[in-house]
């Protein structure tokens, strides 16, 4: 079994994150290598946690390639919101889908919907938004207009979107750009949308899309985005990594059993640790990715302060520090005394200063 060390790993994941060396030339590039790329509570962040994975960017690369179909954005992992590409978008809708919880005795109730009463429902949102984006209420207006949907004007409007989220992960409708209020589109307009696969298809591709964003794996982590992120059993999950055969390897992290794919193997097993500095925004994939439980990558103390949305410092892949802004200065704290060379350090904030287009200084090492 080939063994490796941590510090080697993370740095090989580093490039296939594109954080170092910074190689990708499109926002599409990232997206799909990283699989997902969370967007929940700041479109800003998400599109800087992209752009800093690029050699060049210009501000409204996301929106722009969301608006000409090339990503999508939706209601996916915890029912979050993500990018992604429509090809990702429609493996990892079709898992979620397969939970089929809008057939649930509790939807039912709560929404006056049988099980086969969605088909018609997504054929009348489709077509109010055949002929372009509309806001929430527009929607409801809409396909409230037909008999047997009239009663669910709240559910459209409803602020917390679950019940947009069942339509969302039926592949019916996705999220327009921008970061106003929140429009909504028909993904069946997207020209790169091909529909959901089946879930059979789907599963392997999903297990393999993640383990190349972020292996080497455990089935710990397989279980974490796949079936806490997305519902589905984790019985199906190692079925699909069994259907991987051959194309996934078993090797040894630290003397820790871990999955990469076998493709993988030469590069990683030769990568060298690095100590590159990077400055991330909040709930960047390269945490969520792994999860903040994901020691090798959060330190356990450093874990709330992360899953609460702290813009970290990684170093060398792991998390040293968090960062915070004020007008044209940066502040960070530092974990446990740890302590780059200051030049790694400011080199890193002036290139967090070309992304955002303002001037930054390093104000202070706490």
């Amino acid at each position: 079994m080939t063994a490796a060390r941590w510090p080697g790993v993370l740095a090989w994941r580093l490039g296939r994150h594109h954080l170092e060396p910074s190689t990708a030339t499109s926002v599409v590039d990232v997206v799909a290598d990283l699989g997902a790329v969370a967007a929940q509570l700041d479109p800003s962040a998400a599109e800087l946690g992209v752009r800093t994975r690029l050699r060049d960017s210009r501000p409204g690369d996301v929106d722009r390639a969301l608006a000409d179909g090339s990503l999508v954005r939706t209601f996916a992992f915890r029912g979050a919101t993500h990018l992604m590409t429509p090809e990702r978008a429609a493996v990892h809708l079709a898992l979620r889908a397969s939970t089929r919880m809008w057939e649930r005795s509790s939807w039912q109730e709560y929404y006056g919907l049988a099980p086969g009463d969605w088909p018609a429902l997504g054929a009348a949102v489709h077509e109010a938004l055949a002929s372009g984006p509309l806001s929430r209420a527009d929607l409801a207006t809409a396909v409230t207009a037909h008999r047997p949907f009239r009663h669910l004007t709240t559910a459209f409007t409803d602020p917390q979107a679950t019940f947009l989220k069942a339509l969302a992960w039926q592949g019916v409708l996705s999220l327009g750009p921008g970061g106003g209020p929140l429009m909504l589109q028909a993904l069946a307009t997207n020209p790169r949308w091909t529909g959901l696969p089946d879930v059979d298809e789907a599963g392997p591709q999903a297990v393999e899309a993640y383990l190349h964003a972020y292996g080497p794996a455990t089935p710990e982590h397989l279980r974490y985005w796949l079936t806490e992120g997305l519902g589905v059993r984790f019985t199906a999950v190692r079925g699909w990594l069994d259907a991987l055969g051959p194309r996934v390897s078993r090797l040894e992290v630290d003397g820790e059993p871990v999955l990469v794919l076998r493709d993988d193997v030469p590069a990683l097993a030769a990568s060298s640790p690095t100590d590159v500095v990077r400055l991330l925004p909040q709930y960047d994939q390269w945490v969520l990715g792994p999860g903040t439980a994901d020691v090798h990558v959060v330190p356990a103390d450093l874990r709330g302060a992360v899953s609460r949305g702290a813009r970290v410092v990684v170093v060398g892949g792991v998390v040293a520090g968090t960062w915070t802004i004020a007008e044209e200065s940066i502040a960070i704290t530092w974990h446990h005394g740890v302590r780059p060379r200051h030049g790694d350090v400011a080199t890193e904030v002036e290139r967090l200063a070309r992304l955002v287009g303002r001037p930054l200084r390093l104000a202070t090492f706490s």
